[in-house]
């Protein structure tokens, strides 16, 4: 399997999602706002199913779940052992799912209170506040049935069937802009209602769809009586550490929104939520479709021996990475303001909330590289059965991550908990890769180190271009959503354009690997022929 081609596969279900949920924002920017209601929702009733999808569909569950299940299917027993497997685990993982979700619904008024910081600064009445709590109650079974559906998916991804989990997000999306477009209320209180009841529906309509695609694919799993046995309570011990360890960017988040809501005035939450889809969206096509990919690729291979060809494939997903992630960097830095303002000032989405929004979003995609490499790293963690080493660098990261809002918040206001991320995220990077080069498990390859500096020379002057030449294109960014659409489409093709030129000027690519690649494309399709 081609690391590039299973990204292709997985990027591009997931750049679909990602589109789709930007046309989701953009509706909700329209009909809800920034105001109470938007946070609210934004930083309460949706903050916890995104993490949880963060820490269990994109992170713990399958961290752990994944090289378990590829030893059982390796050994004696083949694919029939990982299936009882995952029996097993479902047994187990089906009540405490029930169960945890009715007590945190029953517990959804501290729960709202802590997630926003009781929104102190702005005041709520009652009324609003019960509003936000109800809010909560309507969106909180979506995480039992994501969690479900991260067993499924991370079957699947066993199986090396990546893209229907990957397509999975769309129908989560779909439900949502549904909901916001057909069922939008008259204010944005009534809105903000459907835009929760259209998360679980959402929820619900990925699961189903999980469970046919497993059914399709041959996999078939009863439900049996929960027993602790020694395999179920390994994935426990497992699952704990990996999901501070890979969720750390999305505790991060939450903790940043609560310091928010009790230090920052109204539509701050908003801000930095719009923001911070924005941000996800290279995150998610890069980073979680590489990690999505990684993980099982190189815990199939070490269990196999093959450590060097382990080492080759995190070598090319770093390089991979950065190739993919360091103009959208450079991009969301110089031209922030310009690519908020075309997609979400509508309605009750002012010119001064886009312009706030877009400070929001450069101080977020300066750490954006980390992000996305801290995705691609903790794969050689789990691969290797640790996933304590992650959670203990993941807690420090949350730490400078809380002295950061504090420390940044009074001088800058709503761009400090975003900036506070970014730096927290890069110090987690760093502390993952100098771990694994001590320890033998990672070394940067010959062409990872040639390419590297030049792809940056290259983002750099792209990012040059598209800040002098902003100005052509900002009469059509305030304009009717075609011309929008038209302005915001022609400035990621120029980028695009002008990116991939730099990086042959700059020589991170040369004309003779454009030349093996389409050899190996012909090759391929010679022996499939």
């Amino acid at each position: 399997m081609k690391l590039a081609k299973a990204l292709g596969s997985v990027g591009g279900l997931t750049l679909a999602s990602r589109i789709l949920a930007l046309v989701r924002d953009s509706l909700a920017a329209r009909y809800v706002g920034a105001g109470f209601a938007s946070d609210a929702f934004n930083g309460v009733a949706f903050r916890l199913p995104n993490m949880f999808r963060a820490l269990f569909a994109e992170g713990a569950f399958s961290a752990a779940f994944i090289p378990m299940f590829n030893r059982k299917a390796a050994g004696p027993g083949g694919v029939a052992e990982g299936y009882h497997f995952a029996e097993r685990a479902l047994a187990v993982l089906l009540p405490v799912l029930v169960v945890f979700t009715a007590l945190l619904i029953a517990a959804a008024w501290p729960i709202t209170w802590a997630l926003s910081g009781g929104f102190s600064r702005q005041n709520p009445t009652p009324e609003q506040f019960a509003f936000a709590v109800m809010l909560s109650r309507i969106t909180l079974p979506y995480l039992a049935l994501i969690s479900l559906a991260s067993l499924l998916g991370g079957i699947l991804n066993s199986l090396d069937k990546f893209w229907v989990n990957a397509a999975a997000p769309i129908l989560l999306n779909v439900a949502m802009i549904a909901g916001l477009w057909l069922f939008h209320g008259a204010d944005e209180y009534e809105t903000a209602r459907v835009q929760a009841i259209s998360v679980t529906v959402g929820g619900s309509l990925q699961l189903l769809w999980l469970i046919w695609a497993c059914r399709r694919a041959g996999v078939s799993m009863k439900l049996k009586r929960p027993r602790f046995d020694a395999d179920v309570k390994e994935l426990l011990r497992l699952i704990v550490p990996a999901a501070a360890g890979a969720g750390a960017s999305q505790i991060n988040l939450l903790i940043s929104t609560a310091l928010s809501g009790w230090l920052l005035a109204s539509g701050s939450i908003t801000y930095i939520y719009y923001a911070d889809r924005l941000n996800q969206l290279p995150l998610g096509l890069i980073g979680i479709g590489l990690g999505t990919i990684l993980l099982p690729t190189i815990s199939r291979l070490l269990s196999t021996g093959q450590d060097r060809q382990a080492m080759d494939t995190q070598n090319r997903g770093i390089e991979l990475a950065l190739f993919l992630t360091l103009p959208a960097t450079v991009a969301f830095i110089t031209v922030a303001e310009p690519i908020v303002r075309g997609l979400f000032q509508y309605g009750r989405f002012t010119v001064e909330d886009a312009e706030r929004c877009g400070w929001a979003l450069s101080a977020f995609s300066i750490g954006l590289p980390s992000y996305v490499l801290v995705k691609v790293l903790t794969p050689g963690y789990y691969a290797r059965g640790d996933t304590r080493t992650p959670v203990r660098y993941a807690m420090l990261s949350i730490l400078i991550n809380i002295l950061g809002n504090i420390v940044l918040i009074p001088l800058m206001g709503h761009v400090g908990p975003p900036l506070a991320t970014a730096l927290s995220s890069t110090v987690n990077v760093a502390m993952l890769y100098s771990t694994l080069v001590k320890r033998g498990h990672f070394a940067a390859d010959g062409q990872l180190r040639r390419r590297l500096p030049r792809l940056a020379v290259a983002a750099v002057a792209m990012g040059g271009v598209l800040y002098a030449g902003e100005g052509v294109l900002d009469p059509w960014l305030g304009g009717a959503m075609v011309q929008r659409y038209v302005a915001l489409a022609l400035l990621v093709g120029a980028g695009i354009a002008l990116y991939g030129v730099a990086c042959f000027v700059t020589g991170a690519y040369r004309l003779s690997d454009l030349k093996a690649l389409m050899r190996r494309k012909s090759a391929t399709k010679t022996e499939n022929g």
